[in-house]
């Protein structure tokens, strides 16, 4: 069964909102603005210094490299996303955008683009790793995993460290390690979230994933198997994100990892007892909870630091 969206006539202001949400939707910036905020809690992580002005300007060429993989994972998964109600209405699926050589090769610009900009103000290691981002989400995960493998997030939530890693390496302080060892923590804490994140998606619209082919844990194996297995990605990833209490991190990161990190167990505990899609869909609100306590916890804790 294919999806197809229904077209409806709209005013010159309704076409520049359709234009904006469809650029959005093409660049993938949900998911962008989480990964570029990554980057910048790679940053505000290391012991080095970076302006803010430079710290927002690297996070923009990690969200502009970013969304060249997102919409080539568009392009790419474009009669696959037919098949799902979730992304059956993209602009390449939903016949909007028709597919041509020009869009690969407009990606791959905005992807060079955004790498010349993380390598003027970040240096060539932070360039290497947001373009190891980027092509662990467009050739790893989209091309190889995504409908041959259960590992698909798992290998390829790698992206999102490789971001956290730019921003560290892009402030690494002028002597000691290029990557210390709070983002390193930090990198394999978000490396251990996007599994459970995506997991709990699946689990609760796990039909549009059988109807498109794509090997989601909670769709190949029963909720025996995925149910434990989310929880335990879930209680490794909040037993390393407190890690940094233990290289002078204080009170207000404890607080929002702890918060955090809480609200996101106890929601996996509950999946784990019961594979409800209310309690799937709670446990992936759970997951966006946590990652923005986190944050917040973080920049609270730099900024306090800095100010003291």
């Amino acid at each position: 069964m294919t999806l197809q969206a229904t077209p409806s006539p709209l005013t010159a202001a309704g076409r520049l909102r359709e234009a904006a949400a469809m650029t959005a939707s093409l660049l993938k910036l949900s998911i962008g603005s989480f990964v570029a905020l990554a980057a910048l809690m790679g940053i505000v992580a290391s012991s080095g210094s970076m302006g803010w002005v430079e710290a927002a300007l690297f996070a923009l060429a990690v969200l502009g490299a970013s969304g060249a993989a997102g919409a080539y994972n568009h392009y790419h998964e474009r009669e696959g996303d037919r098949l799902m109600a979730r992304t059956f209405n993209r602009p390449f699926a939903s016949g909007r955008l028709r597919p041509g050589a020009i869009w690969p090769v407009s990606f791959l610009a905005l992807l060079a683009a955004s790498l010349f900009l993380a390598h003027a103000l970040g240096g060539g290691l932070a360039s290497l790793f947001v373009l190891l981002g980027a092509a662990t989400y467009a050739v790893v995960y989209t091309v190889w995993l995504k409908r041959r493998s259960v590992w698909n997030v798992v290998i390829g939530g790698a992206s999102g460290s490789f971001a956290l890693l730019a921003g560290a390496a892009a402030a690494a302080p002028d002597f000691g390690p290029v990557i210390e060892p709070v983002p390193l923590a930090l990198a394999a804490w978000q490396f251990l979230w996007t599994p459970p994140h995506f997991w709990s998606l699946a689990a609760a619209k796990g039909a549009d994933y059988r109807r498109a082919g794509i090997p989601m844990l909670p769709v190949v194996t029963p909720h025996a198997v995925w149910g434990p297995v989310i929880f335990v990605h879930v209680l490794c990833l909040v037993a390393i994100s407190l890690l940094p209490l233990f290289y002078g991190f204080g009170a207000a990161y404890a607080a929002g990892a702890i918060t955090g990190g809480a609200i996101f167990l106890r929601a996996a505990w509950r999946l784990m007892r019961d594979p409800a899609r209310s309690k799937a869909m709670a446990c992936f609100r759970a997951s966006l909870i946590q990652f923005a306590a986190l944050a917040l916890g973080l920049f609270a804790d730099r900024g306090l630091a800095w100010a003291l």
